[in-house]
């Protein structure tokens, strides 16, 4: 399955537009994680607690979307976008969506 942010795919024509499709996960960053990062927010950098649960999360929301897009019998998805909310106690929330297309080579 090809996938992009972008609203088209050079080389390729779309067919059929198959509607919106999502995917969502909340994760928790515990306790530790929260401490340290904190302290990198104090000092400057990267927060490397943070890092690996943020790349967690947005795989399992593109892997959700693609289901979703796989079936409504899909072999891309346009015009994808990644959405990082914080709520309450620590947790994330990634969205990602976009629209589901058949495509055929130009």
């Amino acid at each position: 399955m090809i996938v992009t942010t972008t609203n088209s795919l050079d080389g390729y024509s779309i067919t059929d537009y198959l509607g919106i499709v999502s995917g969502e996960t909340i994760i928790g960053a515990n306790v530790f994680k929260d401490f340290f990062a904190s302290i990198t927010d104090i000092v400057g950098g990267r927060s490397a607690a943070y890092e690996p649960v943020l790349r967690e999360a947005k795989a399992t929301a593109m892997s959700e979307m693609e289901m979703q897009a796989r079936a409504f019998g899909a072999n891309a998805i346009i015009g994808i976008d990644l959405d990082y909310e914080t709520i309450r106690d620590g947790m994330l929330m990634v969205t990602a969506s976009g629209t589901a297309v058949k495509i055929l080579k130009s």
